[in-house]
């Protein structure tokens, strides 16, 4: 058995800003799988399914953001399960939109939600991080990551979230990699521009003249010596 825990912030005027994309993630997992209806436990909505032959919870806090850890924490106590049973979906400002990886273990890097399970369970948990892209100053992530995606952004989300629901059968069974393969051929990559061709050289004319030509002649001094100079004067 695993949880997958979607992070983000419940109620209506948040369910499309870029920090839910947790919510969205496993939203998307329990409808293309044939999860049961989402019901109210552990301080969140659960909804439960399998994939392939593992048992899988799915589970959305209620508790904001900030307080996530509280929900994980009870659903973990309650199925005696250890971290590394837990997998969470969340934003991820240091990936490009539409970019997802994968990893175990690690810091919070100042992510609220991170920060709280790390509090509540430790830091052994499985990630699924959901890049999002930075709007490029940190004073401004907190408006950025509590504001809806752009239209611009609509296509690689959807995407994103197809390639998701696809790969969690692999996600469920350990095979990371192969979870991010199924992802990655579902998100539209952006097209690779082609090499730019080296300009070639100007072609030169063989009837031109030589640059040689082009120089100024320079005249030698005389080459006589002194001597000859004197001889000369007295013949």
């Amino acid at each position: 058995m695993r949880i997958f825990v979607g992070l983000g912030n419940p109620g209506a005027n948040y369910a499309h800003n870029r920090h839910n994309i947790g919510f969205m993630a496993v939203d998307r997992i329990a409808e293309d799988n044939g999860f049961s209806p989402w019901k109210g436990k552990f301080q969140g909505r659960m909804s439960e399914g399998r994939l392939g032959p593992e048992k899988i919870i799915l589970l959305k806090p209620d508790t904001f953001m900030n307080l996530s850890g509280q929900s994980v924490g009870e659903a973990m106590r309650f199925f005696k399960l250890e971290p590394t049973n837990i997998t969470v979906f969340h934003d991820e400002l240091d990936l490009a939109p539409g970019k997802c990886r994968v990893k175990s273990g690690g810091g919070h890097a100042g992510h609220n939600g991170l920060r709280s399970l790390h509090q509540h369970i430790g830091a052994d948990y499985q990630r699924v991080r959901l890049g999002i892209g930075h709007p490029g100053h940190k004073d401004a992530v907190a408006s950025y990551v509590l504001h809806d995606f752009a239209k611009a952004d609509q296509t690689w989300l959807a995407d994103l979230l197809v390639g998701i629901a696809d790969g969690a059968n692999k996600l469920a069974q350990g095979d990371a990699a192969g979870f991010m393969n199924v992802v990655a051929l579902h998100v539209q990559q952006d097209p690779v521009p082609a090499p730019t061709k080296p300009a070639k050289p100007p072609k030169v004319s063989q009837n031109s003249e030589s640059p040689e030509a082009d120089k100024e002649t320079i005249e030698t001094p005389d080459a006589k010596t002194t001597l000859q100079r004197l001889i000369d004067r007295f013949k």
